[in-house]
């Protein structure tokens, strides 16, 4: 029997324990896309206690315990955070078979030097820890991010945001990481949502136009605060979709559409689709031309719990896999782009896993010599980021396209802790390619294993991005 998460952890094989503790262990971690505040990096919070940090904003943990049968106020209620840690410790101790299982006990190791076991028998002896070792300025914001060997991360910024935090960070020479804005101009394309016409005085307000009343000026709004961005190295949007529409309109059309919306009327869901699709041709052509890269996530069907989204709001744990997710739209979508040499670096992430071939298929359809792996399939995202998932789309990848070339993990996260989750990924990497090696399907040759090994966990994103590092 192999002891419990030792160095060893998910390494099955001498080769691929030698991939792991060799090469990807000591490689730097670049997070190219995660939901963490730079505000908490600016000031560089200290934390007072493991829940803050832990179960503060994670509706991962929040969905557990709510299918533990914990009651709400014990998960985003008033009970205290020592009630909600015990609770949450209680829920863990049970947890075989779920990546949060493996994710906290990792934190723990990495960050606590706790060996043990976390459940409801342990419940006060690693909150007593934790909590002493959060008093250390060692355990700051900044000081875990450092001590976590990442050398730059991409936060998740709205077209209206100021960036003074990222202007903060960047201006202080005592930390050197990099905090770059990422672009996710969800709110400016949403235009069915009842706040729509205020984010649009919003956006007009920050690209110092004194309204948006037409598609145009709303172009034109976009291409100013997206230089302003790129004023500060912002060099990668991000995109949360339905799916990836394609139902293409002409200009009038599109127009007239956005002319209805603005006037105070609801449009049609065919004309939503009309203008999403005009957006997203249009945002595409100027990621091209800044050389920005492209993320788009779709697959998800949002807020599915009514009473609690009234509730507790969105991103509380009410999300699902939205399996209509047509491939040949997105194809379509990629093909309008690349007709006038306009189709910009992208990554395209599904939450339904199987997309997986489906996506796989159509990246190949659009690569060229213009960047290695220009149109990637992203990591296993979301409900897919677990053991099995991440195995399914690395095999996918490398069974209908180029694994050497993937950009690799990132957190999608809220906590500063989550960085355990590169080494989760590069372990279940390493143990992969391990199993190939030790099959036969591939020369032990660890000059080149080493190479794709911490291209994949960090390389590939550096030169990918096109980060300022």
């Amino acid at each position: 029997m192999k002891a419990f998460m030792d160095k060893d952890f998910l390494l099955e094989s001498e080769t691929a324990r030698k991939l792991y503790h060799d090469y990807a262990a000591a490689t730097p971690i670049l997070d190219y896309h995660c939901h963490i505040n730079p505000r908490e990096i600016a000031e560089d919070r200290q934390f007072d206690n493991i829940t803050q940090v832990w179960l503060g904003g994670d509706h991962y943990k929040w969905r557990f315990m709510r299918s533990c049968g914990v009651e709400e106020k014990y998960i985003t209620g008033d009970a205290s955070d020592y009630e909600k840690f015990c609770a949450w410790a209680e829920c863990l101790g049970k947890a075989i078979g779920n990546p949060l299982f493996h994710w906290s006990h990792l934190e723990l190791q990495r960050y606590f030097g706790y060996q043990g076991v976390l459940n409801k028998k342990t419940a006060d002896e690693v909150w007593t820890l934790c909590n002493e070792k959060l008093r250390h300025p060692s355990m700051s914001v900044r000081n875990l991010i450092k001590r976590s060997n990442v050398t730059l991360l991409c936060t998740t910024d709205d077209p209206v945001d100021s960036l003074e935090w990222h202007e903060q960070i960047a201006a202080d020479s005592s930390f050197d990481v990099k905090v770059l804005p990422a672009w996710r101009p969800d709110k400016a394309m949403n235009i069915e949502k009842a706040d729509y016409l205020e984010y649009l005085g919003k956006l007009a307000a920050a690209a110092d136009m004194s309204a948006i009343t037409t598609f145009a000026a709303l172009k034109d709004a976009l291409k100013a605060r997206m230089e302003y961005f790129a004023q500060r190295d912002c060099s990668v949007s991000d995109h949360g979709l339905e799916y990836v529409m394609y139902q293409p309109a002409s200009e009038a059309e599109v127009e007239a559409i956005f002319a209805k919306r603005t006037s105070g009327q609801t449009v049609t869901r065919e004309e939503e689709l009309k203008f999403k699709t005009a957006f997203l041709i249009f945002v595409g052509r100027e990621y091209h031309r800044r050389n920005w890269a492209m993320q788009l996530h779709y697959g998800c069907k949002r807020d599915n719990n009514t009473a609690r989204f009234l509730q507790l709001g969105p991103d509380t744990g009410f999300d699902c896999i939205n399996n209509h997710t047509p491939s040949a739209q997105l194809a379509d979508f990629l093909n309008a782009l690349n007709v006038t040499d306009e189709l910009p670096k992208t990554v395209i992430y599904s939450l339904n896993p199987q997309d997986n071939q489906a996506i796989g298929s159509i990246i190949g359809c659009f690569q060229d010599s213009s960047a290695a792996a220009k149109i990637q399939q992203g990591s296993a995202w979301w409900f897919n980021d677990h053991k099995t998932g991440m195995q399914d789309q690395m095999i996918s990848l490398a069974n209908l396209g180029n694994l050497s070339g993937f950009v690799g993990m990132l957190t999608d996260s809220r906590s500063f802790l989550s960085y355990t989750r590169h080494e989760y990924f590069r372990r279940i990497l390493c143990n992969l390619l391990g199993g190939w090696v030790e099959n036969g399907e591939f020369p032990a040759d660890y000059h080149i294993l080493g190479e794709i090994v911490t291209d994949i966990s960090y390389h590939n994103a550096r030169r990918y991005f096109n980060f300022p590092l």
